[in-house]
């Protein structure tokens, strides 16, 4: 089965985020070896493109959730993960206890 978004064929899970959000993945990613004056120039590019559009960084935020919580779903349970710290030195439970008087 094919899928398309608009005219477009959407054949790896690139071109489904490049056509989501109207920029290629390397101008928000960098791209291997790149030198100090092109990384400076493409963040120049991106707030450009974020300055002429301010509804794509919610976008931008949006699919970065959605991609992290669909391919690296332990990110979110790692912390449950870890023992809680269950003592306070004296010393720590003193100060919280005068920051919250």
């Amino acid at each position: 089965m094919k899928s398309f978004i608009g005219h477009h064929e959407v054949a790896t899970d690139t071109d489904y985020l490049e056509l989501a959000l109207g920029t290629p993945l390397e101008l928000w990613l960098g791209e291997e070896g790149e030198s100090d004056e092109e990384r400076a120039a493409r963040l120049d590019a991106a707030r450009d493109i974020l300055a002429d559009d301010p509804e794509l960084i919610d976008s931008v935020s949006r699919i970065a959730a959605e991609a992290i919580e669909a391919h690296a779903p332990v990110l979110f349970h790692s912390i449950s993960r870890f023992p809680r710290q269950a003592r306070r030195s004296g010393r720590s439970a003193t100060v919280s206890k005068a920051v919250a008087a």
